[in-house]
């Protein structure tokens, strides 16, 4: 099989991902002018353009219009990279989004309370805070819930983690998409005992009650799906 020839723009991306990683420009950073990245490409505008343009739909950087060209804070992290949007039986998927959460996020709440820093709790206790008062309101807090879980993997500061947030982020939607009746008081519970857990650097015990959260909400699941 012979090889596939990059086009002229997937090359001037290939070197403005080099210069990303090798400035290194983190999270947030703008980047040069168009007008500058040619100069250093030697390539054409719409070339440039064009090679932005393709890093943009791989979630590496974002274009802001009238601001420029910022690198992402997704990190080149697709939104959907398992394809679960494709999936049609979301009943399967929810009961295999939760068995692969009762493998890792577990793990993930032990070692958040090994690696959380003190700015870190701080902004986790500030999503759980804004969840709680959506809960006492018996309003919609599947986004507060997912940003909390999500944040969890954050503090583990493990760069293999960063790249499964979206199956964490997307396990836990479609739960909230799927199951019918919500119990605010017990999520609320579990919610605040693993965030606890986790600012005391308990590892153990943040374990364990994740693992309960989630072998909880599995067994919700399946007796709604039996109709019990």
């Amino acid at each position: 099989m012979g090889t596939q020839t990059k086009t002229l723009a997937e090359q001037v991306a290939d070197g403005i991902m080099n210069l990303i990683q090798e400035t290194p420009y983190k999270a947030g950073d703008k980047l040069p002018t168009e007008k500058e990245l040619c100069e250093s490409t030697g390539a054409g505008r719409n070339t440039v353009r064009e090679a932005l343009k393709i890093l943009a739909s791989r979630n590496v950087l974002e274009i802001r219009q009238g601001a420029g060209t910022f690198v992402s804070e997704k990190q080149g992290i697709p939104d959907d990279p398992l394809g679960f949007s494709m999936v049609n039986d979301h009943v399967k998927l929810t009961k295999d989004l939760l068995q692969v959460r009762i493998m890792l996020e577990p793990q993930i709440a032990a070692l958040a309370a090994q690696c959380a820093k003190e700015h870190e709790i701080k902004e986790l206790e500030e999503i759980l805070e804004e969840m709680e008062a959506a809960m006492k309101k018996r309003e919609d807090y599947s986004e507060l819930d997912t940003k909390f879980h999500t944040k969890i993997a954050q503090c583990t500061h493990n760069i293999v983690m960063e790249n499964l947030l979206p199956v964490i982020g997307k396990g836990v939607a479609v739960f909230a998409k799927e199951v019918a009746q919500t119990e605010y008081d017990r999520t609320w519970i579990s919610h605040r005992k693993i965030f606890c857990y986790i600012r005391d650097h308990k590892p153990f015990e943040a374990e364990m009650e994740m693992q309960y959260h989630l072998l909880y909400n599995t067994s919700r699941y399946e007796e709604e799906q039996n109709g019990l």
